[in-house]
């Protein structure tokens, strides 16, 4: 009798065993099996927003810039990074780098473009559908537009971009609006980093400029 009994309590402790492990131990818990530890819930993804190529960074003023215009705005342009101040506007200026014009009172020059205080290597874009000229044929605008400047012929007008380095464009290109076309710099530019910005009627010379900032769009 003593043997059967033995033999019973052992029989109760093992099942009692088996009942504890199948429950996952004294707490209770069940043990997950494996296909049970992959998760079927989608994480959530935070989008990031890319940031627009038209922000404005924070950047040193160039020490040479010089502004001969009451505007202290810093405006955006279609054409190029960021938020600019204006240098010298078009028209009359008493910007000391241009001859007395007749047209002009107290001495003063006449300047053919706009031009845009930005630091070296600012990204520049074409605003417009053209094609690149080819300097061979069109002539060169003269030293004072920097070594790389350059003309986009759109429709009836001429678009001249001064002071560039590293132009994307090549004579003979069509371009599209928003496509990068060249970086800013200072060559031939005593006044710093800047975009010249010029508007010539078809196939014009510096005396057919007219005023380019309709075209150029500051807000």
């Amino acid at each position: 009798m003593v043997v059967v009994a033995t033999i019973s309590a052992l029989n109760l402790a093992i099942a009692g065993l088996v009942l504890l492990s199948a429950c996952g131990g004294p707490s209770g818990e069940r043990n997950p099996s494996p296909t049970a530890q992959a998760s079927t819930t989608t994480p959530t993804v935070t989008s990031v927003p890319t940031p627009s190529r038209r922000a404005t960074p924070t950047e040193a003023a160039d020490p040479r810039w010089q502004f001969f215009v009451a505007d202290r705005t810093r405006h955006t342009s279609p054409w190029y990074d960021g938020a600019r101040r204006v240098m010298i506007g078009y028209g009359c200026t008493p910007a000391p780098f241009y001859d007395p014009d007749p047209r002009c009172p107290d001495g003063q020059g006449f300047h053919h473009g706009i031009d845009v205080a930005m630091p070296c290597g600012t990204p520049l874009y074409a605003d417009v559908d053209g094609v690149v000229l080819d300097p061979s044929t069109m002539g060169t605008p003269g030293a004072a537009y920097g070594e790389r400047a350059f003309r986009i012929r759109s429709g009836d007008r001429d678009v001249l971009i001064g002071h560039a380095r590293r132009v994307f464009v090549q004579p003979g290109d069509r371009v599209r609006a928003g496509q990068r076309i060249a970086l800013a710099s200072d060559s031939a530019a005593p006044d710093g980093c800047h975009l010249h910005f010029e508007v010539r009627r078809t196939g014009g010379g510096v005396t057919d400029a007219v005023d380019p900032a309709p075209l150029l769009q500051l807000s």
